[in-house]
Parts: structure tokens; C-alpha cells; sequence
């Protein structure tokens, strides 16, 4: 091509492969300015039309306004600045987007009522300082009135930090965690738990090292899951009096009915289903990988205990096998 040969509309056209209109209609709105008029009065273009045009057929797939393109192709803005600019604004769209699409699916899921929708939308789209709060509030009814130093880890471990552009699961793990956080019988429950597990700390020395209850059961009880071994045989056995020892050693008091009941306790306690969903809802939406499920050793122990409440003794009560 002549680097001085002037063009008509209609060669434009098909040096571009856009139509005669469309380059004329950002030709009357000076984004494509016409170089010269023939003595016709016909519109005619210079090269450098053809590069102009390539770009503002870009930025119009990138979704810019014709004022913007206007501004970048007469060098009035930078395009860096306006690339960036713009890919903030389809960021914030995106975000929107995602948070629309995890409340629909969850909606669909559900079965979801109007008035349940609503409030999903409100959870999905609080605000940073918003979200804080809430959880705040939920993790300060589980654990207040107990020593704060004993559960700032805990408190901290539990606590989700959604995203800045979270993806559709995070955004619909938020939203469950978040009505979770508002049961007022799960967050009784957990601040059971919490005082449980500081009654625990204060009793004996309060300087040794314990190892945490539940992490003993779980300890304890996975081989037997792995060979097959039932809660009500023979075999399980030394497997509930090894807990029990190491629990009555850990809390200085002998391992008798009312230490078994409170181990009972606290292992049935642990076993909430709902404190397991807060965990793999928050391993979601701070991208941790998934928290084993502990109910299986759980509910193994909890049923060798309940067959055994004064011990190995009852290995001859009515109904042992």
C-alpha cells in the first residue's frame, strides 16, 4: 500500500473487514477522521485510518466507550492507564457476577424460599468490614467470658478470609458459613466445647502439655476403623482403656465412671456435624485443603463407651459381642 494514497470508505472496508457504515459511523464521531474530501465531496482516508480502525475495533471488544476510544486514539489518554482502569471496572463486574451466580445455584439447590434468597444476597454482598464483623460477633459468642489467651489460635483458625476475587465456590461456601455463624444452638454448642476445653486446662498442672482430647480419640480409634474392628467386640477393649488412661493421666484424676462421662461428653460434643461443616466450609473459602472427617472415630468411640461404662468389666454385659 501507498503510504500517501488516500482511501475510500469503501476501500477501508475491505482492507479491514468492517462494514461501510460501521466505519462511517466512527468516522462522523471523529474517531476516524477522513484525511481529504474528493471534488465530489466523498470522504477520503490515509493509511494510518487502517490502524486506527484496528485498534478501535479492539477496544470495542474489550468493552470500552466510544469517548474512551476516542480519547486513546488521539493520544489524550494513555492506553496503559486506561487498560488499567478498565480491567479494575471488569473486575468489580466479575465479582458481581460471581456473587449473583453462587446465590442462583444455591437458590436452585435449595429450593430456596424468597425471603431465604434475600438474605443470602445480603450475606454474599457485605462488605469486607461487614464480613469481619459478623464472624467477630459469631466467634465472640463461642469463646467470650473464657481466658482469650487460650483461643486467640483458635479463634484466629476459625476465622475465614474470603478473597479479594473469590471464585463461585468460595462465594457459596461464604454465604453457608455465614447462616451457620447465625445458629444461635451451634454457637451454644461451641461455647460448651470452648468451656469444656478450658475446665480441662485449668485442672491439675496448668503448665504441662495435654495433648487435645479429640486428637486422642482420633489417635486411638483409626487403626481399629482400618482392621475392621466393631465398638462392641472384645477387641475394642484396650482400645477404650488406653483413652480413658491417658485421658484420666492427662487431667490428674482416675479414670472412674465420672471421668467416662465427661470424656463422653466431650467426644459427642466434638462430633457436631455442624462445627465439621464450618471446617471444610472454611478450608473452601481460604483455600486450605479439606479437613479430614473425624466422625467415624467419633461415633466408633462414643458407642465402645456407651457399651463400657465402668470399664472392661462390662465386657460381660447382655448384649456384647
Amino acid at each position: 500500500m501507498d503510504g500517501d494514497a488516500l482511501y475510500s470508505i469503501g476501500d477501508l472496508a475491505r482492507l479491514t473487514g468492517l462494514t461501510v457504515k460501521t466505519i462511517r459511523f466512527y468516522s462522523d464521531r471523529g474517531i476516524v477522521p477522513p484525511t481529504d474530501r474528493s471534488p465530489a465531496g466523498h470522504r477520503r482516508y490515509g493509511i494510518d485510518a487502517v490502524a486506527r480502525l484496528d485498534l478501535v475495533r479492539t477496544l470495542r471488544d474489550l468493552g470500552l466507550d466510544l469517548p474512551t476510544i476516542r480519547k486513546v486514539v488521539d493520544r489524550e489518554l494513555s492506553l496503559p492507564e486506561v487498560a488499567a482502569a478498565h480491567a479494575e471496572a471488569l473486575a468489580v463486574q466479575i465479582r458481581t457476577l460471581r456473587t449473583r451466580h453462587a446465590v442462583l445455584t444455591t437458590v436452585a439447590r435449595r429450593g430456596s424460599t424468597p425471603e431465604e434468597m434475600d438474605l443470602m444476597h445480603k450475606l454474599a454482598t457485605l462488605t469486607e468490614v461487614e464480613r469481619r464483623r459478623l464472624i467477630g460477633d459469631f466467634l465472640n459468642t463461642a469463646f467470650g467470658g473464657l481466658d482469650a489467651a487460650g483461643f486467640t489460635g483458635i479463634m484466629r483458625s476459625m476465622t475465614p478470609e474470603l478473597p479479594d476475587s473469590p471464585d463461585a465456590e468460595q462465594v457459596e461456601a461464604w454465604v453457608e458459613l455465614a447462616e451457620l455463624s447465625q445458629d444461635t444452638d451451634f454457637r451454644a454448642a461451641l461455647h460448651g466445647m470452648a468451656q469444656h476445653h478450658a475446665a480441662e486446662r485449668d485442672r491439675g498442672d496448668a503448665t504441662g502439655l495435654r495433648r487435645d482430647p479429640a486428637a486422642m480419640v482420633r489417635a486411638h480409634v483409626a487403626p481399629a476403623l482400618t482392621a475392621g474392628i466393631t465398638p462392641t467386640s472384645p477387641q475394642a477393649d484396650p482400645i477404650v482403656e488406653s483413652v480413658v488412661t491417658e485421658y484420666a493421666h492427662d487431667i490428674g484424676h482416675p479414670g472412674d465412671l465420672a471421668l467416662r462421662q465427661r470424656l463422653l461428653t466431650l467426644v459427642e460434643t466434638a462430633n457436631d456435624p455442624r462445627r465439621q461443616r464450618y471446617l471444610e466450609l472454611l478450608a473452601v473459602i481460604n483455600a486450605w485443603p479439606p479437613p479430614d472427617d473425624p466422625a467415624p472415630a467419633f461415633t466408633w468411640f462414643t458407642q465402645a463407651l456407651h457399651a463400657r461404662p465402668r470399664g472392661t468389666s462390662d465386657a460381660a454385659a447382655p448384649g456384647r459381642t
